[in-house]
């Protein structure tokens, strides 16, 4: 699991995987505990909670995970928005708080 910030969306004007249909594809990049890139490269993530951009989440990056949390044993998944973030506190200090983001 991983923290990330949503930067944008993915729009496919055709459906070409029955387990994607009507679900929504989010532009994730994944960050350190303390708000930085952990890399240039951000990935397409499956959005399971309704987040949009803006928002820093929880990320699954596992694929059998993503297949049990869509209820799609054969499913071509492996990485699912699955949570919001309020705050991140790391050694005692709060470094993320979605309140103060705002």
């Amino acid at each position: 699991m991983m923290l990330a910030d949503v930067i944008g969306t993915v729009v496919s004007p055709s459906e070409q995987v029955p387990a994607l249909e009507g679900r929504v594809l989010l532009v994730v990049r994944p960050l350190t505990p303390g708000g930085d890139p952990v890399s240039a490269k951000p990935r397409v993530a499956i959005d399971t909670i309704g987040a949009g951009v803006g928002d820093r989440v929880l990320v699954i990056d596992e694929g059998n995970s993503g297949r049990q949390i869509l209820g799609a044993p054969d499913a071509p998944v492996k990485t699912l928005v699955v949570g919001f973030v309020d705050n991140v506190e790391v050694g005692g200090r709060l470094v993320y708080d979605h309140a103060e983001a705002l």
